[in-house]
């Protein structure tokens, strides 16, 4: 089957969408699919489309639509589509949920959060992360508890939350808190400049590689994902693969990976709560190896094997439905 996946992050960018578009390439390669991913449509026949983003697609999912009305098409919601754009920009957004053979939301609580009607043609797709090259660790040399903020600098992001927070501790605290991304803007990179400035517990060390970003994860304590919205986060993914204990923001896409017994939650924007669980993690080693037993035990969730199952299973349910479509009309 040829496969046409679009995503508007461009090729080069480290932007989550991109990431996924040539891991799911190379998950559908494995199966025996042909697929290529673009970031512009121009009308070219494939078998099944697949478009990364339901506002920022739209076009293209119009334009394919309406051109190979008996091909089947896949729509993947991002955080934003479900908890910005369906509202802010609803004829966009809702159109493309609407034209989707079958949508795929990337946590298991999308479902409750998008309109009744298109929640039968939901499928829950969890992404993957590779097994660690090394397994994380808690016995950790030094006197610093180091914790990693992963992701570029946004809004949709809090990114500074933790630095906030770390502000809030008692002096005696060793919380040391290093941010990897880039800066969406330069309103961001100033801010992030002017914290690192003036608190001596937060360093912003940009944009990074992959590896890096795995050293940054397995050199620390925990991980922070302060976020007030997300589709289903990836780096989440790849800290339960590690076992990395999460301090997670208390929302849907993080309920959705981290399932609503997980131990680690604070209320999102709220930094003295953040910084109340910092002081917990750091200075209670049993409740930091009660988080890296629950991330162990979500491992087996976010593997491979799982998200090509849930992926083959989005194909099957577009070509199904649209079959369907084709019969009534």
């Amino acid at each position: 089957m040829h496969i046409i996946i679009i995503t508007p992050a461009p090729p080069g960018s480290r932007a989550g969408n991109r990431a996924t578009a040539l891991r799911w390439q190379h998950l559908l390669q494995l199966s025996g699919h042909r697929v290529d991913v673009v970031t512009r449509y121009s009308g070219e026949p494939c078998d099944l489309f697949i478009a990364l983003h339901a506002w920022r697609s739209h076009q293209a999912v119009r334009e394919f639509h309406d051109d190979w009305p008996d091909r089947p098409l896949i729509v993947a919601l991002t955080g934003t589509d479900v908890y910005r754009h369906q509202f802010e920009f609803p004829e966009e957004t809702l159109a493309s949920m609407r034209l989707a053979d079958a949508l795929i939301g990337l946590h298991s609580q999308v479902a409750n959060d998008i309109p009744a009607d298109f929640r039968a043609r939901l499928i829950a797709l969890k992404q993957s992360a590779p097994d660690p090259s090394v397994a994380w660790s808690a016995n950790h040399s030094g006197t610093d508890f180091k914790v990693c903020v992963i992701g570029h600098l946004r809004e949709e992001k809090d990114s500074l939350l933790t630095a906030r927070a770390a502000r809030l501790l008692p002096e005696r605290s060793q919380v040391r808190v290093c941010n990897a991304g880039k800066a969406n803007d330069d309103s961001w990179q100033r801010m992030a400049e002017q914290e690192a400035a003036v608190n001596p517990r937060f360093e912003w060390i940009g944009e990074v590689d992959q590896s890096d970003v795995e050293s940054l994860m397995l050199s620390s304590q925990a991980m922070v994902i302060s976020s007030v919205m997300e589709g289903g986060a990836n780096v989440v993914s790849e800290a339960c693969r590690m076992g990395i204990p999460i301090l997670a923001s208390d929302i849907p896409g993080n309920r959705g990976l981290l399932g609503d017994d997980y131990s680690g939650y604070f209320k999102a924007q709220d930094a003295k709560q953040l910084a109340t669980l910092l002081a917990r993690a750091e200075n209670d080693p049993g409740f930091l190896a009660t988080l890296a037993s629950q991330v162990a035990a979500l491992a087996p969730e976010f593997t491979p094997e799982r998200e090509s199952a849930s992926l083959d299973e989005a194909l099957k349910r577009a070509i199904e439905h649209c079959s369907e479509r084709q019969a009534n009309e």
